[in-house]
């Protein structure tokens, strides 16, 4: 006889009845949950640009069911999947079974549960029961044990409770439905012994394909029938109500980013994440002038703490910390402020630290390295952009960034020098800088701000001509009508003079005559890549480490004079995690001779100097303990027989010759733009020449 899913087994009717009340009224206060918070996110603004169906399930499937952005953590993705997997699994198996009890039987007499169907049905349910245990076992070991740094400060931000309640509960639920199934096992094996009929026989036959519930019940079995009767039904209500219990609690605590947090996968539009485009031109003041995807961020984020872990001013004892800043605007968003019109920043919150302070978000350098770490795709740095323009129009800025930007606007860059003085540092090179607006160029080399003005930058700037020149480059320049790029001027919020200077740079680039563009800087490689396209810059914009790497390739650069020593290579933030160029500038550090060898913290997961997003302009945030700089020096020093520090950023070479200085390590670590080194290993007597420029560097900090 074929044995099919007992129908509520030894549950009175009028159980049943108030089961299916509750589990109504279970359903209606979930879905008003859900319309509530999804209600809240439709105050924001319309969200820009718009991706491919195929491309966003692409990206749900990768990261919203995979958790991809956890590979690098084997604990996490492994606690992480059999948490979510297990709980999808025994979703599906209560939905089969209430479509086995409440449809098929009810309305057909026919039970599809039954025989090897029920069979594998059962197997899966407590194998995946054992997981979920497993995954929450795991879990709690790892936040209330190990305790890494992110849930330290998961812990810190008031995670925790959130965190207790969702493990106690879930894990309450899988055990009494096992004990709930163990009894009723327990049950069978008592009516088989007592009454051996086929049915009974066929019940026990299938009991052993529960195994959980099989042992429970072997253990409950030497009871008494009215015991495990009681018992039964007591463990079985339990265990209802605390699984409709959690599903009404999704909508109403941190739980629900079990649904935003796939959502935020799904609708996160990657084709224009590069490029910053404001949606309220006078910045996000109030939550009404966020979009409403980047309110689905702020439900969507988790309080893992991870973004906090990684971020370089926070590290370096900065008031900032993305994860705070995220809990802060879910909190006003919670509270029902999203409607009301309440400024970000209004310290008419009773008093509770739930405003937002400008300190902490003008500490953000915007180098992404929050964004990149989050397992579910918070865009941090753009909603800080967003109050930073919020901030701008109010007048509440730095006084060192008051400074920067009046300069910017007066003379076209952050050093407050002539435009006439742009390319003062080429007057004594052998051959004149061709003026790109006057003759045809293969190249055109937009040179920006920090490579022209700053000594050090402007240094390396003329062995790049040099280099080029001696090849035979056709490459030209924009001489005293090139302008910043202009983005930092737009990550500090200053929209409308960002406006200014990319006119005025569009302008400029419509005069001259060129095939492709090359910078030795990365901001201004985001922002002609990037920001530029709606001025009308379709042209390749390649990193210089990208040009160099192809002249090596093909025989342009000969390396005459390989190069000896440890070098490590710091992956410039707007180079790497922006514009996803690591591999160039590690061959070029290796084609020169030197020995390359990995800073910890590299790549994508590299460690900022502090200068982005206008910081190098501003004044030091008082409390820093170290700037992010000098912790990174420190890092490279750690690095067994290292002796260059290898850049590939005009505002990096003069932050870490600075931070080198601090320290006290020049005479252990030089600090070297990767153009040096290939200097050095091209140029015929190529020592001498590097020597005869060093001896004219000056001695300046790499600040303003």
């Amino acid at each position: 006889m074929e044995f099919a899913r007992p129908i509520l087994w030894n549950v009175p009717h009028w159980a049943e009845l108030t089961l299916y009340a509750l589990a109504a009224l279970t359903v209606l206060s979930f879905l008003f949950g859900c319309v509530r918070r999804i209600g809240r996110w439709r105050f924001g603004q319309p969200e820009p640009g718009h991706q491919a169906i195929l491309s966003r399930t692409g990206r749900f499937i990768r990261y919203g069911l995979l958790q991809w952005r956890l590979a690098s953590d084997s604990f996490a993705v492994v606690m992480h999947l059999a948490i979510f997997w297990a709980m999808v699994v025994l979703f599906i198996g209560t939905a089969l079974a209430t479509v086995d009890q409440d449809v098929t039987h009810l309305f057909f007499d026919y039970q599809f549960l039954a025989g090897n169907v029920y069979r594998v049905y059962e197997l899966a349910l407590d194998v995946f029961g054992v997981v979920l245990l497993v995954g929450l076992g795991l879990a709690a070991y790892r936040r209330y044990v190990k305790r890494p740094p992110h849930q330290q400060i998961a812990a810190a931000i008031g995670a925790n409770i959130d965190a207790f309640y969702l493990l106690a509960v879930l894990a309450l639920i899988a055990v009494t439905g096992f004990l709930a199934e163990g009894l009723r096992i327990a049950q069978g094996m008592q009516l088989a012994r007592v009454d051996p009929t086929a049915e009974n026989i066929a019940w026990m036959q299938a009991a052993p394909w529960a195994p959980v519930g099989y042992l429970l019940g072997s253990v409950f079995a030497t009871s008494t029938p009215t015991a495990i009767s009681s018992a039964h039904q007591v463990v079985w209500w339990l265990h209802a109500v605390l699984a409709l219990g959690f599903i009404v609690s999704i909508p109403f605590t941190k739980a629900f980013h079990l649904i935003a947090s796939p959502l935020n996968t799904f609708f996160r539009n990657t084709a224009d994440e590069d490029s910053l485009v404001p949606v309220v031109e006078t910045g996000a003041a109030r939550l009404t002038d966020f979009t409403w995807r980047q309110l689905l961020q702020v439900d969507a984020c988790t309080l893992c703490g991870k973004c906090q872990e990684v971020c370089p001013l926070h590290i370096a004892g900065s008031k900032l910390s993305p994860a705070e800043v995220i809990q802060k605007l879910e909190h006003q968003l919670w509270i029902a402020k999203a409607g009301n019109g309440e400024s970000l920043f209004a310290n008419r919150l009773g008093g509770d630290g739930l405003a937002l302070a400008p300190a902490e978000l003008w500490a953000c350098c915007t180098c992404r390295a929050c964004e990149e770490r989050c397992p579910v795709m918070v865009e941090h740095p753009r909603m800080i952009v967003d109050m930073r323009r919020a901030l701008v129009n109010e007048g509440n800025v730095d006084e060192g960034l008051q400074d920067a930007l009046q300069n910017l606007t007066r003379y076209g860059n952050s050093f407050g020098q002539s435009p006439r003085k742009r390319t003062q540092w080429a007057k004594d090179l052998p051959l004149a800088l061709v003026d790109a607006r006057r003759e045809p160029v293969d190249w055109l080399w937009f040179v920006g701000d920090y490579a022209s003005y700053h000594p050090s930058s402007a240094r390396v700037s003329r062995l790049v001509a040099l280099l080029l020149q001696d090849a035979g480059i056709d490459f030209g320049v924009l001489q005293h009508d090139e302008r910043s790029a202009g983005n930092d001027v737009r990550r500090v919020g200053e929209e409308g003079l960002f406006e200014m200077l990319a006119e005025k740079n569009a302008a400029a680039l419509a005069k001259a005559q060129f095939r492709r563009i090359f910078t030795t800087d990365p901001h201004t490689l985001h922002a002609l890549k990037h920001e530029y396209r709606r001025f009308g810059l379709q042209e390749l914009v390649q990193h210089y480490s990208q040009l160099f790497d192809d002249l090596i390739a093909n025989g342009t650069f000969i390396i005459r004079h390989p190069l000896k020593g440890r070098a490590v290579y710091h992956d410039p933030c707007y180079l790497g995690r922006y514009n996803g160029v690591f591999d160039p500038p590690r061959r070029v550090v290796e084609a020169t001779g030197m020995q390359l060898m990995e800073l910890p913290r590299n790549r994508e997961n590299s460690f900022c100097c502090g200068a982005g997003g206008g910081k190098i302009w501003m004044d030091d945030e008082p409390g820093l303990t170290e700037r992010p700089a000098v912790l990174r020096i420190r890092e490279a020093l750690d690095v067994a027989g290292v002796t260059h520090f290898v850049v590939a950023c005009p505002k990096d070479l003069g932050m870490f010759e600075d931070a080198v200085k601090t320290v006290g390590a020049e005479d252990r670590l030089k600090v070297v733009d990767l153009a040096e080194l290939v200097f050095d290993a091209v140029r015929p007597n190529a020592q001498s020449q590097a020597d005869e420029v060093n001896e004219t560097k000056p001695a300046e900090k790499a600040r303003r």
